[in-house]
């Protein structure tokens, strides 16, 4: 099995391990991962890295999140979904689809968003569902999140439904946009359903359903695997013949005068760090000029004029040659 990205359409009911795990079986493949965390309850776009290609889910944590939700209004639950406990119901007479629009405008832009109980964040090395669960008390400080956009697409107010498309950075609780709607109405409002439309660069085009993924053959499913360089076009491109190439996969450092740059990283991601501490404004795809390999990614160290491997994918691709 090559190294590569396939994109699931996860099922309601279906934990995102549950996919992952799915696809290691159906493909043979030794190392998976999975890219944004999906509730059991939504559906969607999840990203599935297989082999080398798990080491770019570094450079991608910031990307920006696309769903379309249904909130239902005039109902409060403890998991702020509508698979939670029934806390309080209040009418919704009154309101009307011209107050949910003009509400809903509150959200666009950076918020301040108080993270659910029933969620994985970390508060003091405890999840926050464990809290819950255990019926303990915790402090949680609400977090800076950004809406890019968010609009209403149709009012049911039969059913106290509302549905809307949002945009959103990594982090945003969707949940926690529609009871602070419910709150703003003074209604009250959960989470009816949620379906991800997009992560980053990924779409639902080409999705497979976990189902359709089991009874397809490891040679099928390469076949559908994305390249693993695919989602990094906010990173700069560069390239470098095929005998610094040999180097490069050996882990050696390259003068930047052999250095051909096609594209610099792009200017919004130049205050972000990798994990091992590199400036996004430094790191670059680099290819090979006379094949158009992807070898890996590198980064440029001004202080002595050269390009250092940060995460190498070549060699063993060449190895199997």
């Amino acid at each position: 099995m090559k190294d590569g990205i396939l994109i699931i359409d996860k099922p309601q009911n279906w934990t995102s391990h549950d996919c992952v795990a799915v696809c290691r079986r159906a493909s043979g493949a030794k190392k998976t991962g999975h890219g944004g965390t999906l509730d059991p309850m939504a559906e969607g776009v999840l990203p599935v890295f297989m082999g080398r290609a798990t080491k770019i889910m570094e450079y991608l944590d910031l990307d920006s999140k696309s769903y379309s939700c249904t909130a239902r209004l005039g109902i409060e639950t403890d998991t702020l979904d509508i698979w939670g406990e029934v806390l309080e119901e209040r009418p919704v007479s009154g309101i009307t689809p011209e107050d949910i629009i003009e509400r809903i405008d509150m959200f666009r832009g950076d918020i301040s968003q108080m993270p659910p109980m029933y969620s994985a964040v970390r508060v003091k090395g405890k999840r926050l569902y464990q809290y819950a669960r255990d019926g303990e008390e915790v402090e949680v400080k609400p977090r800076r999140v950004h809406i890019d956009s968010i609009d209403v697409t149709s009012v049911d107010m039969e059913r106290a439904t509302v549905a809307f498309d949002v945009t959103c950075s990594k982090g945003t609780y969707i949940r926690s946009i529609c009871a602070d709607l419910g709150r703003a109405l003074g209604c009250g409002a959960v989470m009816e359903s949620l379906k991800r439309t997009a992560s980053g660069v990924f779409t639902l085009d080409g999705a497979l359903k976990p189902e359709e993924i089991k009874q397809m053959s490891a040679e099928e499913i390469e076949k559908r695997l994305l390249p693993a360089d695919m989602p990094l076009g906010h990173l700069g491109k560069a390239w470098m013949s095929s005998d610094r190439a040999r180097y490069f996969c050996s882990g050696n450092s390259i003068r930047w005068a052999q250095i051909r740059v096609e594209r610099e990283p792009e200017r919004a991601n130049h205050d972000r760090f990798n994990s091992r501490g590199r400036r996004y404004s430094s790191i670059y795809c680099v290819y090979e000029t006379e094949t158009g390999e992807f070898l890996g990614i590198g980064y440029r160290d001004k202080a002595n004029s050269v390009m250092k491997a940060d995460k190498i994918f070549a060699d063993a691709q060449r190895e199997r040659r």
